[in-house]
């Protein structure tokens, strides 16, 4: 209960009641295989699967008939599935990932002997479309399989899907030449409840989306849904006999119990439920990163974005303490939202009282920041 309480950098929604649930430790609930074909093993949630796929099916636009997808055991197996496909489909494609990319990405590419092409990144920490054309342009003799981030891990940055079809469409890739897969962990199911935010949908021309369920959404148990189109599956199922089922999945056994808590939530709270909870966690953003900007403290928050991105505190047991996600001389808090006002307040008061301790010494400065977050968002002695 102390370490949920301190937790402030991990995008995960710590804000869940499932005690209606609570009879479903008595069973050993087991999806084996193909979400849609029947397997010889009883005890299962399939129904409670398919109802959850059949909704983000509706939410990112694609048909019943037209689309193959399950739930995973984590954001990872979104990705390494997502990634599967448009090698299967492209056995000699090149993968392109922004450097921003989830570690997993590059784990797909090593896992699958896959060439891997990293690309270049904004100062928002998003794809940068000029690299990428480049990079494109060196290789237009192989096919493309292209991760899109939908909110990137450190800086919550989104790539601009139009913008990338685009470049590849501009450098020569013509639509049965390319596959994008988009890595939505985090802002997937954030992102359609945000206005003047770009669309993820299967109207365009991608091949996947992956979403987790243990992140926005909140279960106790790590989770996520893929997605892809049925026309691309066929390349990668087989049947198997001794489940007397299909498989075009990564993992054979999948956790049972984690649908009917997805299934649970999106009926409890709802397209409604979902809209307020994402804009509580947008205003509660904003008001953390002004409150650190008025501190005097270096400090980023994209414009589509939950993930406030400011300098790295100095002392390790404050950072443990919130367990606050750092890279190099930046942290992160991603405002879920089971963050409130009054946790932010606590968190806030807390670094000011510690940053006075930290720098009482003239010889020892914050760090400049303005490499990772953009002069303007600088606040050290220099970008003041």
């Amino acid at each position: 209960m102390e370490r949920t309480q301190h937790h402030l950098g991990y995008p995960y929604n710590l804000d869940f009641d499932y005690g209606a649930l609570g009879q479903l430790q008595h069973f050993s609930i087991n999806n084996l295989g193909d979400p849609f074909i029947e397997s010889n093993y009883g005890v299962h949630s399939r129904q409670f699967e398919v109802g959850v796929l059949d909704w983000f099916a509706r939410l990112w636009e694609i048909e019943k008939s037209e689309y193959w997808g399950y739930i995973t055991n984590c954001g990872t197996e979104g990705n390494l599935h997502g990634i599967l496909v448009g090698r299967e489909v492209f056995p000699d494609g090149i993968l392109y990932a922004s450097r921003d990319s989830h570690y997993s990405v590059f784990k797909a590419a090593r896992m699958y002997r896959m060439d891997c092409v990293k690309v270049d990144c904004l100062v928002s920490g998003e794809i940068d479309c000029a690299d990428f054309k480049v990079k494109l342009l060196a290789n237009k003799d192989k096919p493309a399989i292209i991760n899109v981030n939908i909110g990137t891990t450190v800086k919550g940055a989104v790539d601009d899907l139009d913008f990338v079809i685009q470049t590849l469409e501009e450098s020569g890739f013509s639509q049965d030449r390319f596959y994008i897969h988009c890595d939505g962990a985090l802002f997937g199911l954030m992102m359609p409840f945000v206005k003047r935010a770009p669309k993820v949908t299967f109207q365009k021309p991608i091949g996947s989306v992956s979403v987790s369920g243990h992140k926005f959404m909140g279960c106790p148990m790590p989770c996520g849904v893929q997605l892809t189109r049925m026309k691309h599956i066929n390349v990668l199922s087989s049947n198997v006999e001794y489940l007397a089922s299909r498989d075009a999945t990564i993992m054979g056994s999948r956790n049972g119990h984690a649908p009917i808590f997805l299934w649970y939530t999106l009926n409890r709270k709802g397209y409604k439920g979902f809209q307020k909870e994402v804009q509580k966690c947008l205003r509660n953003a904003y008001y953390l990163k002004d409150r650190l900007r008025d501190a005097g403290i270096s400090a980023m928050l994209n414009e589509l974005s939950s993930t406030v991105v400011f300098e790295r505190p100095i002392d390790e047991d404050f950072v443990r303490r919130w367990q606050l996600a750092c890279q190099g001389n930046i942290a992160h808090v991603v405002v879920m939202p089971n963050v409130t006002i009054e946790k932010l307040d606590d968190f806030l008061n807390e670094l000011v009282e510690k940053r006075s301790t930290w720098y009482q010494d003239e010889k020892v400065r914050p760090p400049c920041i303005a490499a990772d977050i953009g002069s303007q968002n600088c606040s050290c002695a220099l970008h003041k």
